[in-house]
């Protein structure tokens, strides 16, 4: 048996020989050669990671960062950082603005304010009609209290702090009443973000002239970064590697026809249907509308904007 298999052995080392000749025609086979890959090929993400360059002027609507300080720069560079690289919730904001930014742009110049505070949105809500954990609601946050005080109408069917046009206006009227009291547009962001009583008493509390002065909560200490942040990446998308065709970005929401309505809608669906267009989409062009049904009081309506 020993030698049987020895020379089963011997007969399998010549027959793997043989078939290594056949396979190269007679030629000796080559060694394997040690395959070259890229970072790619061996599943690695194929980019570069770089810091932001802060050697530059930033400002916000006009006025300018203090970026001599160090720690002005270092609050900077985290927000931008922060935002730079949070890839999936910036090409949101970027593919959003389409449908948010020329409203807002709009009702800033007509109310005479910087172009700059449509940043402010986007870091209040990320352009959407969002609610906080406080309660904040809408693009521009009002909490219902204040969303009243400036005539925005908060009840079962109708939430205005959901409706575009209606809320900018009255951030406008609020904004321009922080910019009487406060008077620079970094203590406007501050004040809008923690509100103004809370912002004058620590600004007087700490003896603080200007924002940068101040040691708060961390969420006020970097929202004005945040606010400059979004403005530097949206501003020059393509610097820091958002790439975006016409196509990429989201539609406006401008192809409507709007009616007056004066008598109570019992059914918003029927209501929808009857003026050739869905539930869904009447929803879409008026997120005011926050129930399934309108009740108007006599002498009151409202314009609702029909898809079309």
């Amino acid at each position: 048996m020993k030698h049987l298999l020895s020379g089963i052995g011997i007969g399998l080392v010549f027959l793997a020989g043989w078939l290594v000749l056949a396979s190269s025609n007679g030629q000796p086979a080559a060694p394997p050669v040690a395959e070259v890959t890229t970072n790619a090929d061996e599943g690695q993400l194929p980019q570069k990671v770089r810091p932001v360059d802060l050697d530059r002027p930033f400002d916000f609507a006009g006025e300018a960062l203090p970026m001599e300080n160090f720690d002005v720069r270092e609050r900077l560079d985290q927000e931008l950082l922060r935002n730079a690289y949070f890839h999936r919730n910036t090409l949101l904001l970027l593919k959003r603005t389409t449908r948010y930014f020329p409203t807002i742009e709009k009702i800033l110049a007509e109310e005479g304010l910087p172009e700059d505070l449509k940043y402010l949105a986007v870091a209040e809500s990320g352009l959407d009609n969002v609610t906080s954990v406080a309660g904040a609601k809408g693009v521009w946050q009002f909490m219902a209290p204040t969303g009243r005080g400036y005539g925005l109408e908060i009840n079962q069917e109708v939430d205005e702090r959901y409706h575009l046009e209606k809320a900018t206006r009255a951030a406008c009227a609020y904004i321009k009443d922080y910019h009487k009291e406060f008077g620079n547009w970094h203590w406007v962001a501050a004040a809008y973000n923690m509100g103004g009583p809370n912002v004058k008493k620590w600004r007087n509390r700490q003896n603080a002239d200007e924002f940068f002065d101040l040691h708060i909560n961390a969420e006020t200490m970097q929202y004005l970064f945040r606010i400059v942040a979004l403005k530097t990446i949206m501003e020059d998308p393509e610097s820091f590697g958002f790439e975006l065709d016409a196509a990429d970005y989201y539609p406006p929401l401008d192809q409507f026809r709007t009616i007056t309505v004066e008598k109570s809608i019992s059914d918003l669906g029927a209501f929808a249907e009857a003026q050739g267009t869905s539930y869904r989409m009447l929803k879409l062009y008026n997120p005011w509308l926050i129930d399934s049904s309108l009740p108007i009081s006599s002498g009151n309506s409202y314009d609702i904007k029909i898809p079309e």
